[in-house]
């Protein structure tokens, strides 16, 4: 296993030498570094590479990378009152406590400060979104399952 900071080293280098990518692989551990920058990823600050780190086995993994504790990022979004809350840490979305419950919240569901609006696991942690203002929720950008990215939108909340 690599540390934060051979890690951190590594995408330096290959953000510093433009070069394509980088995989290193040790026993049960594969980290691999996407050096072509896409137009949907976030800068997270003092890194300029996308990064995935997977297990080496064929069983698929949730991106395990942490840009934090759980919490969220927010944003306004153009002139009518619009509020973001973004992905505070790489991970994957789930829309419910469950696959046989209900979602959190839904379009047109008015939602309180504090209140839970999804789950990011991020590193078999489950870290609970919360909104951070009242309002109605005009738009669910996060799709259940599917991967997240830091300061990626997940949902649009029209303040009250």
């Amino acid at each position: 296993m690599l540390t934060f900071e051979q890690i951190k080293e590594l995408i330096d280098i290959v953000c510093q030498k433009g070069l394509q990518g980088l995989e290193v692989e040790r026993s049960d551990f594969r980290l691999r570094i996407d050096g072509q920058v896409s137009s949907v990823n976030v800068p997270v600050p003092g890194v300029g590479a996308s990064t995935t780190v997977e297990p080496a086995s064929d069983q698929a993994a949730s991106p395990a990378v942490s840009a934090g504790a759980a919490g969220s990022g927010a944003a306004q979004v153009g002139e009518n009152s619009s509020h973001t809350i973004t992905s505070p840490i790489v991970g994957t979305f789930y829309a419910a406590p469950s696959q046989e419950a209900d979602p959190y919240i839904q379009v047109g569901d008015e939602v309180t400060s504090g209140q839970v609006l999804c789950i990011v696991e991020a590193m078999k942690l489950m870290n609970e979104i919360e909104s951070d203002v009242d309002g109605v929720v005009v738009e669910v950008f996060g799709r259940n399952s599917q991967p997240v990215e830091f300061g990626e939108p997940l949902f649009a909340i029209r303040q009250s």
